[in-house]
């Protein structure tokens, strides 16, 4: 129980750090390469390494209906509209403002949640950490925050959807997902996603300006082992394992890294507004995660005490 413990806390560490330095490196590989083309060719990469993967260890594709029906919701729904959405309105909104809008995901998981999984823990403390947590995000955020209806609307509906979508996937994946392998769970829904925004790139996209150079190539890689292979399998391994809202957290910390690593990398500004917000951010997980810490220390208490 403890060694699981550790792997759960490694994994949920390890999504974090990489889907957030994902944001650096996709706005690295929208330089050479057209939106809808690099997040499908992504997807397709990933594909074949997670396929590989899988021949590797001797783990075949479940083909049972649920896993079928599973794995065409997380292709469109997961990964094809959403992954579309954000690549799409990131040509017009700012990335401050996508990442708030997007931070709307652990909210829904709680309203899907209360409504899908009524045996889910949802309590006052989680709620309340949710908060705080969104609440740093646009401390972090507010500087370089701004709204303009006719300009935005659009692009900041596509994100929110996004967010929305995500939660609702998230939730059915908990519910009805708990019999699939991560890796069988992540190979068909990428593949097709990969194939379909491909496909569309090609039919709506400027393929003339494709440039496939090494930062190209370098986005692509980064993006299809550690930012696909890697971290959506780990995701949906500690959905079998943790709590969907706790889970769903991991939507606060990304921006926080991807900060960190725009000051690190890219001599972005980090403001003292900006290491409040994160303060923030880390208050309300630690309020979301309360009980379970608090039935933690009790139990090792006991067992001191017992000894």
């Amino acid at each position: 129980m403890k060694t699981e413990s550790i792997k759960i806390a490694i994994g949920f560490t390890a999504i974090c750090l990489l889907w957030g330095s994902t944001w650096l490196v996709i706005k690295i590989g929208l330089g050479p390469l057209t939106p809808l083309f690099s997040a499908g060719f992504r997807f397709t990469v990933a594909s074949v390494f997670i396929f590989a993967l899988m021949k590797f260890r001797k783990i075949s594709v479940q083909t049972d209906s649920v896993s079928i029906k599973l794995y065409i919701i997380l292709a469109l729904f997961s990964y094809v509209i959403p992954f579309g959405l954000v690549y799409w309105a990131e040509q017009f909104i700012e990335s401050g403002l996508t990442s708030v809008l997007f931070a709307v995901f652990p909210f829904f998981v709680i309203i899907f949640s209360r409504l899908a999984i009524p045996g889910e823990s949802v309590g006052v403390y989680k709620v309340l950490g949710v908060t705080l947590g969104f609440t740093g995000i646009l401390f972090i955020f507010a500087e370089n925050l701004s709204f303009d209806i006719e300009k935005d609307f659009w692009g900041s509906l596509a994100v929110f959807g996004s967010g929305v979508m995500q939660a609702a996937v998230a939730v059915a994946i908990k519910k009805f997902g708990k019999h699939l392998n991560p890796l069988s769970m992540n190979l068909v829904p990428v593949f097709a996603a990969g194939i379909i925004l491909v496909g569309i790139s090609f039919l709506f996209e400027d393929s003339s300006t494709w440039q496939f150079n090494s930062i190209a190539i370098f986005s692509i890689l980064y993006l299809a082992i550690f930012g696909t292979l890697f971290t959506f399998t780990t995701y949906y391994w500690l959905l079998k394992r943790m709590n969907v809202v706790i889970l769903s957290l991991s939507a606060f910390i990304t921006p926080i890294v991807a900060l960190v690593l725009g000051w690190f990398v890219l001599n972005e500004k980090l403001s003292f507004q900006a290491m409040l917000g994160s303060s923030l951010v880390l208050i309300g997980i630690l309020f979301a995660n309360f009980r379970g810490l608090l039935n933690y220390y009790k139990e090792r208490f006991n067992r001191n005490k017992n000894d």
